[in-house]
């Protein structure tokens, strides 16, 4: 048995599963598993990073995911979608370590909410511009 959280607003948004035998993950800022209905149509969006308008990064990681997660909100913005329609997170940071996830989780967390979606967090030793620190990228249920 599972403990599901649907959001039946309409009828295309996804389903949060969190099996109350696992160890809860929404205080880490995510779910263990989001279903999307049958006829869902899905948006792939590209990793985010954190540089701003005019291509500029702060040196500090904190402001850098702030600011990805910014950029992930005009990305929604623009495909019509709201933060409860992302049913998936990937995230990249760069030498990933416990200091870090206070940031990332405080971060998620004010983007959506309780309807936390699927989320997997990969460390890595660098992203595609030398001073990235952190990037984003997401699936979302359009309808």
């Amino acid at each position: 048995m599972t403990s599901r959280d649907q959001n039946t607003s309409n009828g295309a948004l996804p389903i949060i599963v969190n099996p109350p035998h696992l160890h809860d993950p929404t205080p880490n800022g995510y779910s263990t598993a989001v279903v999307s209905p049958a006829a869902g149509r899905f948006a792939f969006v590209s990793g985010q990073g954190g540089q701003d308008q005019n291509g500029n990064l702060s040196p500090e990681f904190g402001n850098q995911v702030e600011q990805a997660y910014s950029n992930l909100a005009a990305v929604l913005d623009a495909l019509g979608a709201l933060p409860k329609q992302v049913v998936k997170l990937t995230v990249f940071v760069v030498d990933h370590d416990m200091s870090k996830l206070g940031v990332l989780t405080e971060n998620v967390k004010r983007m959506f909410g309780g309807t936390l979606p699927a989320q997997t967090l990969i460390s890595v030793p660098k992203l595609a511009i030398d001073p990235m620190l952190f990037e984003v990228e997401a699936v979302v249920l359009l309808d």
